[in-house]
C-alpha cells in the first residue's frame, strides 16, 4: 500500500516525464478508499507564444492526477483552474 510521500513522488515524476514543464509542485493530495487524488501546480512555456515564434513566457497551470494503491497513474488532466490556491480565506 502506497503512502502519501510515495504518491507525491510518483505524481511529480509522471508529470516531469510526460509534459514539457520546468517545475512541479504538488499542492493537494487526498485519499478516498484505495484511490489517491492529487493536484499539481506546473510551470510550462506559453504554447501560444511558442507557436507565434515569440520569446517564451512561463505560465502556471494545474493538473489533476489519480493514482491507485499500486502507484499506477489511472488518470490525469489539465484543470481550467484550481480554487483555493490563491484564496485569502485561510
Amino acid at each position: 500500500m502506497a503512502n502519501i510521500i510515495e504518491v507525491k513522488k510518483t505524481v511529480v515524476n509522471f508529470l516531469k516525464e510526460n509534459i514539457n514543464c520546468y517545475d512541479v509542485t504538488v499542492v493537494k493530495i487526498e485519499k478516498v478508499k484505495d484511490l489517491w487524488s492529487a493536484v499539481a501546480e506546473v510551470y510550462e512555456d506559453d504554447s501560444f507564444l511558442k507557436a507565434m515564434n515569440l520569446p517564451p513566457k512561463q505560465v502556471r497551470l494545474f493538473y489533476s492526477v489519480k493514482v491507485d494503491s499500486d502507484l499506477e497513474i489511472t488518470a490525469f488532466e489539465r484543470m481550467s483552474s484550481f480554487e483555493g490556491i490563491d484564496s485569502d480565506d485561510q
